[in-house]
């Protein structure tokens, strides 16, 4: 009889550890194993809260991975079929869950740590943000705060625009900004080194994170001894804004100065040069620029397409834009078309038209192009475009007011590594 009892309380005891065991298991939250962060919000920073009203909350955070869809993300959490479905279908207006990409960041969360995540929020940018709510079945957009933070920059050119802004502790997007500005002016496949630029730019921050270059007020290039000034002046009355030299002249001309960014020259307009795959002298009225098979190529100015065409013996793959009665541009050697393409097609200043490639005639990838005058080759380096309309009269005094205290700031900038100056928007 005592040894029944005995084998009882043991049985008993096994019994009682295995419920205890089950209830303290079930209340602790497994999700460690899967880099879930827990942070009272007081502890968050408040973009990172994405505006949730709670004391605490759970963030299981992860990258979508390549094929991952909505329903691979949030089923393996315990959510129904039935929710993903209805997020899915009624989310289009908001946002198209088809579009979530390989790569962005995703968050579940948590309000109760002892219940199931109820919101996911997913990031379609550094800024913009996506909420699925879990529970109420609603989604929503929404924005991280952005502060913008005013810096300048100055430097010499060595080797490139690029490798100089690299070299001076700036983000490299700026010699691309840089380059839109001075599209007209400047060709850009023409710097030298011992060239000088000066800049005043926005820098966008989030969660003191650099997020992004915001509006250039104002820069300076010198170049081949010449200093060109630009001053970003934006009046909404009269609709009249861009950036404007010192008299205040538009920078913007009719023509870019080049139809593609970053290359480099590798013929030049001539009557008479040495043909790389003849190997016979004849003329080339046109300037080659060397890049490889699939960079874009834009149209230097506003225009209709007027011929789209292949020549085998030359210039391949073409296009020919009209841009008034007397100006004519052509491209050639296009590896393919950007779509659309067409005669009879309008084209805006800058429009992709085509890839860089080498077809037709062509030793290796690059970009012939011409430019004609009432039907007659002309240099492209040497045309001078007319430029768009300058500062209004009425607005002279406005603008030379903006010029001089944003040029202040430029004769300030040394040519050394850039500086902060105040935050100017929270």
């Amino acid at each position: 009889m005592k040894l029944k009892e005995y084998y009882f309380e043991i049985i008993f005891g096994l019994i009682s550890l295995a419920i205890i065991a089950k209830f303290v298991f079930s209340t602790i939250d497994l999700s460690e194993q899967q880099n879930t962060t827990v942070l009272p919000v007081t502890q968050i920073e408040t973009e990172r809260a994405w505006g949730f009203p709670v004391d605490s909350i759970m963030i299981d955070t992860a990258r979508v991975r390549s094929g991952q869809s909505l329903s691979d993300i949030l089923r393996p959490k315990g959510i129904s079929a039935q929710t993903i479905d209805y997020l899915a279908r009624n989310s289009k207006e908001t946002f198209d869950v088809r579009r979530i990409k390989a790569g962005n960041n995703y968050y579940l969360i948590k309000t109760d740590p002892l219940k199931n995540h109820n919101f996911m929020v997913y990031e379609e940018s550094l800024i913009n943000y996506i909420v699925f709510d879990l529970d109420s079945q609603l989604v929503y957009r929404g924005e991280k705060q952005v502060d913008t933070i005013r810096h300048t920059s100055g430097g010499t050119i060595k080797t490139s625009l690029w490798n100089a802004f690299v070299e001076n502790g700036a983000s490299p997007v700026l010699a691309v900004e840089l380059s839109d500005i001075y599209a007209w002016t400047i060709d850009f496949f023409g710097i030298q080194p011992g060239d000088e630029f000066k800049v005043l730019y926005d820098g966008l921050y989030i969660e003191d994170q650099f997020a992004g270059i915001g509006r250039i007020h104002a820069a300076s290039f010198k170049h081949s001894g010449a200093t060109i000034s630009a001053y970003y002046y934006n009046n909404e009355s009269n609709q009249q804004q861009g950036y404007f030299d010192n008299d205040g002249n538009s920078l913007q001309k009719a023509f870019l100065k080049a139809p593609l960014k970053f290359s480099r020259i590798s013929s030049k307009f001539s009557n008479n040069r040495m043909h790389p795959v003849l190997k016979y002298r004849r003329a080339h009225h046109g300037v080659d620029y060397a890049a490889p098979t699939g960079t874009p190529v834009h149209s230097i100015g506003d225009g209709t397409v007027v011929k789209k065409a292949y020549q085998a013996g030359g210039g391949g793959n073409y296009i020919n834009i009209k841009h008034n009665s007397v100006y004519t541009s052509q491209y050639m050697h296009l590896s393919k078309y950007a779509p659309g393409m067409a005669p009879g097609v309008r084209v805006k200043q800058g429009q992709l038209i085509g890839y860089v490639g080498a077809t037709g005639l062509a030793s290796g990838p690059h970009l012939d192009f011409r430019i004609y005058k009432n039907g007659t080759p002309v240099d492209p380096l040497k045309v001078e475009a007319p430029p768009v309309e300058p500062i209004k009269p009425e607005n002279l005094e406005l603008f030379n007011a903006l010029r001089d205290s944003l040029a202040n700031i430029l004769d300030t900038i040394s040519i050394s590594k850039p500086e902060p100056l105040l935050v100017i928007e929270q």
